[in-house]
């Protein structure tokens, strides 16, 4: 695909974005601003496809409006070929082992040599800088959970083990933090001329997300026990299982939601439950037994979508636990068109995804093809900057670019 094939759209066209790495937290940074209109180049490495390759149709999915040019950026022809791509871009976002591009010899004065207003992301397990038997670590997103406390106040209670969030929770999270820091950068490199670097350590993205949790524990010294789907106080367990074997969560809090449920489920009379209360401990007594008793039954005797439905009549807040199947098949899900259907260039069929979100009122985002073949766009890419069929030739045969 060549530059002027790329639809006009979104709130970024005309910005020119590189993403360099494997797997999921770089390239995701990619397909966020594909997504709102910009032309991205994903460099894969000539020495290994991205095995995210290996994960079924996730390649596509996440790396669909982007083109790409299968390359050894480390080679000499290679850092050549970068610094001519630099040049044109905006936005390089790379994937890799904290300090590695600068032994490639790309420091980020290198790059700014031929592009000075270039926003440069560093996206790693540790970061650029620190302990320097931490920086070349390498990670993948269980790491990043383990490293961060976050996968410390996940899981069921004592004795089972700590549980990892799924699917690849701490790199979409570092994604979507990537995806703000390079555009908070380049609204300013714009402003003033000036590029920037931004070091994005994996670990430290789920570091900051984790409110109260954190907080009692650097400033009050409790580590939160962890405590699956139960509050470890409250009488009732929040997920339920229902009459045809699925499963409802129930967020039941504030003295008017119970007010309402005790209605509903005919306690409102019962002196236990007079005084004004906007939560149900164990220790409640009488209380919590019967409450228990009454959502257990409740849910027992309904299907999930009934529960669903009678109680978010009543105001009462709950969800089924969606499963795939149900997503496809849900009214709120089709009525906002959340699961989006593209072409697949790598298995030449049409594939099933969620739209790009947000959405926008006045530039919405499209999807005009799926994720590339390896080394899809390598001519078109080369073309452009000014390579010519036999040089081209001449760097496939060296192992510079490859393509399958």
């Amino acid at each position: 695909m060549k530059k002027n094939e790329i639809p006009k759209f979104g709130n970024l066209q005309g910005v020119k974005v590189i993403t360099t790495g494997s797997a999921i937290a770089a390239p995701f940074v990619g397909s966020l601003f594909a997504e709102q209109g910009a032309d991205v180049i994903y460099i894969e490495s000539a020495v290994y496809p991205d095995m995210f390759r290996m994960f079924g149709d996730a390649f596509t999915v996440e790396h669909r409006n982007q083109r790409t040019i299968a390359m050894d950026i480390p080679s000499p022809e290679g850092k050549e070929i970068l610094l001519q791509m630099v040049k044109w871009c905006d936005v390089l976002v790379e994937n890799s082992k904290g300090g590695t591009w600068a032994k490639w010899g790309l420091t980020d004065e290198i790059l700014w040599s031929v592009n000075p207003k270039l926003v440069i992301a560093h996206v790693s397990g540790f970061g650029q800088t620190g302990d320097p038997a931490y920086i070349t670590r390498g990670s993948f997103d269980p790491i990043g959970q383990a490293f961060s406390g976050f996968m410390a106040i996940n899981g069921e209670p004592d004795p089972a083990p700590p549980y990892a969030a799924k699917p690849f929770t701490c790199d979409f999270i570092t994604a979507l933090t990537a995806g703000f820091a390079c555009m908070a950068a380049l609204y300013r490199a714009r402003e003033t001329g000036v590029g920037e670097s931004i070091d994005v350590a994996q670990y430290e993205t789920l570091a900051r997300l984790q409110g109260n949790f954190l907080t009692e524990g650097l400033n009050n010294g409790k580590q939160p026990p962890r405590m699956g789907n139960k509050d470890l106080r409250a009488a009732l367990e929040n997920v339920q299982k229902c009459k045809d074997g699925n499963w409802v969560m129930l967020a039941i809090g504030g003295a008017a939601v119970f007010k309402r449920v005790e209605k509903l489920w005919g306690l409102a009379d019962d002196p236990d439950f007079a005084e004004p209360h906007g939560v149900i401990f164990k220790t409640d007594g009488p209380r919590a037994e019967k409450f228990v008793k009454a959502a257990v039954e409740f849910c027992q005797s309904h299907t999930a979508e009934e529960v669903d439905r009678i109680l978010n009549e009543h105001q009462v807040p709950c969800s089924v636990i969606m499963t795939y199947d149900m997503m496809l098949n849900n009214p709120q899900y089709k009525a906002r068109e959340t699961i989006a259907e593209f072409h697949d260039p790598i298995t030449d069929r049409m594939v099933k995804g969620v739209a790009p979100i947000p959405r926008y009122k006045n530039n919405p985002s499209q999807i005009f093809r799926g994720g590339p073949t390896y080394g899809m766009d390598n001519e078109d890419i080369l073309g452009e900057f000014g390579y010519g069929d036999e040089e081209i030739k001449a760097l496939y045969e060296k192992g510079v670019i490859k393509k399958k």
